[in-house]
């Protein structure tokens, strides 16, 4: 009898936390969108402003970011440096492939919209690249509201499923 009490509330907790674990990437995702969007308005600022190349600016926006986001800005300067016939896109693919792992909470369309503004930065002009850093901040502007506006609903029910989930199967199992 014991056992099935304590069965009962390990998935209780389980269950439980699975919904808490999901409310927390939803907010994690946020952050980590919320953070790109500032390392973008700074690198925008450094090509546009500072007239840096594209490799300086990349590593200044890096290491003023010190994350693993900012890591990802670091690689493709320094990728740029070390570059040997290879495009800049192809630099960037390649460093998005290596830290991907590092920051698992963005998402694939996340992964692909980051993909896509390396495929347009490094050979336009200065204002050809601001552009496409305005139509890239205005892709993530658009995410982050999202995340926003359903955020609070979405924690909430994800908190409330996994508890009530947790309860329904502890009766099943009972």
């Amino acid at each position: 009898m014991m056992g099935k009490w304590a069965g009962a509330v390990c998935i209780l907790c389980a269950s439980w936390g699975m919904g808490v674990w999901l409310a927390a990437q939803w907010k994690g995702r946020l952050k980590a969108l919320e953070e790109l969007r500032r390392m973008v308005y700074f690198l925008k600022g450094e090509i546009t402003y500072g007239h840096e190349v594209l490799e300086e600016a990349l590593r200044r926006v890096g290491r003023r970011a010190g994350s693993p986001l900012g890591r990802i800005f670091e690689s493709a300067a320094e990728g740029i440096a070390g570059r040997q016939g290879e495009s800049f896109a192809g630099i960037w693919d390649g460093v998005l492939l290596r830290e991907k792992k590092k920051v698992p909470v963005l998402k694939e369309e996340d992964w692909e919209q980051l993909r896509g503004l390396g495929e347009h930065l490094g050979y336009l002009d200065v204002d050809m690249q601001e552009r496409t850093l305005l139509l890239y901040l205005e892709q993530l502007d658009l995410s982050i509201e999202f995340l926003r506006a359903h955020g609070r609903e979405r924690c909430r029910l994800y908190t409330t499923l996994g508890a009530a989930g947790g309860m329904f199967l502890v009766l099943i199992l009972l």
